[in-house]
């Protein structure tokens, strides 16, 4: 394993070429529920040398938001499916920035407008690692899945702030997440 000072040019571009992340967090007690969850798209966005963000959708859980309100602990970790083998881990401390904070509106400038994003994770970075990643197998990309996208479209604002409210006010633990 190599500990990087910052994320580097080169591994900022290396970054930027990955078609899926992973997002890990746990809550602070012994017996929660650690969270790992699979991302993709064009969510995903190095801003700084120890600075990123990534663009959370509506989905049926709200492990993420519950785990960063309230400890804000997180690693991001990307592989390489294709070409050399290679894992970078990104540790740090994450903030969730909701429609309507000015600084939701500042980092959504990053990013493609999607209509299901419920918000954006903020990080900063406190740890820059890569591994070899020599057994990750090799799998090939074939395009993102629209699904998301489309549900939320036909959903609209007012359908997907109610699902939010039914959905995405706990953690499985019962920690809050989103407010009604």
């Amino acid at each position: 394993m190599n500990l990087h000072s910052n994320i580097t040019p080169e591994l900022a571009t290396w970054i930027e070429n990955q078609q899926m992340f992973f997002v890990g967090t746990a809550p602070l007690a012994a017996d929660g529920h650690i969270n790992n969850s699979p991302k993709g798209g064009e969510s995903f966005r190095v801003l700084g040398p120890l600075e990123v963000a990534y663009q959370d959708y509506t989905g049926s859980g709200a492990e993420t938001v519950a785990h960063l309100r309230e400890n804000g602990r997180i690693v991001i970790m990307f592989c390489a499916f294709e070409g050399p083998p290679q894992i970078v881990r990104l540790h740090g401390t994450g903030s969730v920035n909701l429609p309507g904070d000015p600084r939701f509106e500042d980092l959504a400038e990053h990013f493609p407008e999607n209509p299901g994003t419920r918000v954006i994770i903020h990080i900063e970075v406190t740890r820059v690692t890569d591994s070899c990643g020599y057994s990750v197998p090799y799998y090939d990309y074939k395009g993102n899945r629209d699904i998301l996208d489309k549900w939320s479209q036909v959903k609209g604002p007012e359908k997907l702030d109610a699902y939010r409210a039914e959905k995405n006010q706990h953690s499985i633990d019962g920690l809050p997440s989103f407010d009604p």
